[in-house]
């Protein structure tokens, strides 16, 4: 199908003229993310073509009328839009213009790995004053994005959108296509927001249960006083959800507050592409038009079966395309709520500049249970709490397995030793006793939500992946933490702490079995692969590079160790990698070694 970019160009400058707060500063955002945007066309400005220049460094932000310090690329942020063909080569040249060393990572792209970009693992980073050119052939299709491996700085604002065009035709028609980039920005420096972490648990969630709101009868401080004790002695906090909130957090899409309201363009009757990215440093979201049903045609960039939602939840890291289709002449309101419901990120689809539609107000935060303890069939309290929305979503368990009793009397999370291979100590607070396969839910708090919600057994791969094979054999991983301490690793055994590499031989086929034993979900990536998602769908398989795995719940992941050399695999959650949760992969042998 023909993309069409006719929107009348005096109706798109008197929008800009009109279209609210913070568009005196429109020229400190690439074209991609101007306040007001028809969308991005072939005569949109764009980063293409063989060779691409990329400058790192320090800028001034300004959001809600406060303005703090940024790093960005080429002096914007989020980035200028790199746009490339599948069968290309590139050259993108970086240069550092920081007083301290940078990277770019290529998220989700299958290159080199000395073309990935992580200091320490596959090259040594960039220097203040020096340039790195990275060189690779473009071998892919889809929607993915870039950002920094060096220190926080993803955090301050190194991150932008990369488009991969197919070589051949598209399998998804559309009519007009916009970039959605999701994030959140602080005027906290994130070395700062650690140390708050580390000296305070849950110091950023002003949603805590109190005995006020026990005693106003409100359902969602509903809890047994068996349950408030286990809690307690525990000492972990039911709604502690995500680490980092909308109590320093603005989330922003493309660039903008709320307030600002990025606006994308349409014709009544088209068919509109999002390609939805989270860049977000410590937040997963939940995104929902509503009046529009999203189609997901593709998952981490790559194509799959269609399926209508009215909702989906998004990781950090995570990419969904989707198509919506608002045949009316009105506004929708795109709505990115925080998991944890601190906060959102609003935008507007409209035919018009300067229209806006209502904005649905934040819905109740969600409270952990015995399954987000790993601890499935024994869940009698706070997940009743959840179901505010009057229908059932497409995690709904049964009232009959929710009321199950437990005996708490005696229970010490840390004595679960069921994963020998995971090393006990400070660093792990607790083990899963029992963690179950959650891939057929849809994401905390929106197990009850009354309409339509993503899961990740609703992908499958528009076509099967090029290898079938069986797995010959599982590497078990268990995502471990604990949370009062802010400490975070794998097995037990945080990076620093030299943890052994997971070791790989080339070609081989494998199945990765994710285990969180802790209570926070974690986005977890691996570079320079694509896993193929067991999630119930046969030989259609979603591929995935991102993979969100649920508190108390299991993910296998099936994968070819095609790509040698060495890999990071870490939780995206960006302070939680800083932590220590990240291992590196080798794939053996490389390249002119002997067999």
């Amino acid at each position: 199908m023909q993309e069409r970019y006719q929107i009348d160009r005096r109706a798109l400058i008197r929008g800009a003229t009109l279209g609210g707060i913070g568009l005196g500063l429109s020229g400190l955002f690439p074209a991609w993310a101007q306040p007001v945007s028809a969308g991005i066309g072939p005569q949109m400005p764009t980063l293409s073509g063989e060779e691409v220049r990329l400058e790192v460094a320090h800028s001034a932000f300004t959001v809600g009328g406060r303005t703090g310090h940024a790093v960005t690329l080429n002096g914007t942020l989020p980035a200028p839009l790199i746009r490339l063909r599948e069968g290309q080569n590139v050259r993108i040249h970086v240069a550092n213009g920081l007083d301290e060393d940078t990277s770019i990572h290529w998220h989700g792209l299958l290159l080199p790995f000395q073309m990935d970009g992580v200091p320490g693992v596959s090259f040594p980073g960039i220097r203040p004053g020096e340039t790195f050119t990275y060189e690779f052939p473009i071998r892919q299709s889809g929607t993915y994005w870039y950002h920094s491996h060096s220190g926080l700085q993803e955090q301050q604002g190194h991150y932008g959108p990369l488009i991969l065009d197919p070589a051949d035709g598209d399998p998804v028609g559309y009519d007009r296509e916009h970039v959605i980039v999701l994030s959140d920005w602080s005027f906290l420096h994130p070395h700062e927001i650690l140390r708050k972490l580390k000296q305070q648990a849950g110091y950023f969630n002003r949603q805590r249960i109190t005995l006020a709101g026990r005693l106003s009868g409100d359902p969602e401080h509903r809890m047994s006083v068996e349950d408030r004790e286990m809690w307690a002695r525990m000492r972990m906090d039911p709604t502690d959800i995500l680490d980092v909130t909308g109590a320093t957090y603005t989330y922003l899409i493309n660039g903008h507050s709320p307030e600002e309201n990025w606006t994308g363009l349409f014709r009544p009757g088209e068919r509109v592409r999002l390609r939805i990215i989270n860049s977000g440093a410590m937040t997963i979201f939940n995104v929902r038009i509503p009046g529009l049903t999203m189609k997901v045609v593709a998952a981490d960039g790559q194509n799959v079966r269609p399926v209508d939602v009215d909702e989906l939840q998004i990781s950090a890291a995570e990419t969904y395309d989707v198509i919506v289709l608002p045949a009316k002449d009105r506004a929708y309101s795109f709505v990115a709520e925080a998991m944890d419901r601190s906060g959102l990120g609003r935008a507007t689809l409209a035919p018009r500049p300067g229209m806006s539609a209502p904005v649905p107000p934040l819905r109740d935060r969600p409270i952990l249970s015995m399954r987000d303890m790993g601890m499935d069939g024994m869940d009698h309290g706070p997940a009743q709490s959840r179901d505010h929305g009057g229908g059932l979503g497409s995690g709904h368990h049964g009232a009959a397995e929710a009321a199950q009793p437990m005996d708490h009397g005696d229970m010490d999370m840390r004595d679960q030793a069921n994963a020998p291979q995971v090393r006990l100590g400070p660093g792990v607070d607790m083990i899963a006793p029992m963690p179950r396969d959650r891939t057929g839910e849809p994401g905390l708090g929106l197990e009850n939500v009354g309409h339509r919600v993503l899961t990740y057994r609703d992908l499958a791969a528009l076509t099967p992946p090029s290898d079938r094979r069986p797995p010959t054999r599982t590497v078990e991983v268990h995502l471990t933490g604990n949370m009062e301490r802010f400490m975070w690793s794998f097995d037990g055994v945080a990076l620093s702490e030299g943890a052994e590499p997971i070791r790989l031989a080339r070609d081989e086929r494998v199945r990765m079995r994710l285990i969180n034993d802790s209570m926070m979900a974690h986005p977890i990536h691996i570079h320079g692969h694509f896993w193929s998602l067991v999630n119930g769908q046969g030989d259609h398989q979603p591929l995935k590079h991102t993979v969100n795995v649920l508190p108390g719940g299991t993910v296998d992941l099936d994968m070819t160790a095609d790509a040698p050399g060495d890999w990071a695999f870490h939780c995206h959650l960006l302070l939680h990698m800083h932590a220590g949760m990240m291992r590196v992969v080798k794939v053996r042998p490389l390249d002119g070694d002997a067999a």
